[in-house]
């Protein structure tokens, strides 16, 4: 007898590290959402002026300083984006037992392209034109770049509807007819 049949079938590969990389980008975004937006307890940059690190100061009670705050909270929160990425893509692929497989699942990127678009049209509806709380770029073109953001959410919406239906599926999930 073998060693792989004394040990029984093999087991697919855990879920620990996916499920640790999507912790880590979900407490982020707790972190970044809550604490350095809600609550403005904090931002990246705001305590770095300690004299004992050595770095320059970017308080956020002044405008440059706010400025460079969010441009290094953005940084954090596409770190953290990008750890929610990855973390679901290897749990799918732990799931699935196909590694690599996320990335060339058409059904999953279609259905994810749909709820993106979806959320630039209902955002982008409800924000910029029925409560016009915010715009995408203020300015004398602020009505086109609005525009944009909504044929962007249709043309996402389109194409990921299209992109999973194209999507091969087993043949007992395919409706008759």
């Amino acid at each position: 007898m073998t060693e792989r049949a004394r040990r029984g079938p093999a087991r697919p590969a855990g879920i620990a590290t996916p499920s640790v990389i999507l912790g880590v980008g979900l407490g982020g975004f707790v972190d970044g959402i809550l604490l350095h937006q809600l609550l403005q307890w904090h931002h990246m940059l705001s305590s770095s002026g300690d004299d004992s690190l050595g770095l320059p100061e970017y308080p956020v009670d002044t405008v440059p300083g706010l400025e460079m705050n969010t441009v290094w909270d953005g940084l954090f929160h596409t770190v953290t984006w990008l750890a929610v990425l990855i973390g679901l893509g290897l749990l799918y692929s732990r799931i699935t037992g196909s590694p690599g497989r996320v990335w060339r699942s058409r059904e999953l990127w279609g259905w994810v392209l749909v709820g993106w678009g979806g959320f630039n049209l209902v955002e982008g509806v409800i924000d910029h034109h029925l409560l016009g709380i915010h715009h995408v770029r203020g300015g004398p073109h602020q009505l086109w770049w609005d525009l944009g953001f909504l044929a962007l959410g249709a043309v996402l919406v389109a194409g990921g509807w299209l992109l999973q239906r194209s999507a091969s599926r087993p043949a007992t999930s395919r409706p008759a007819g």
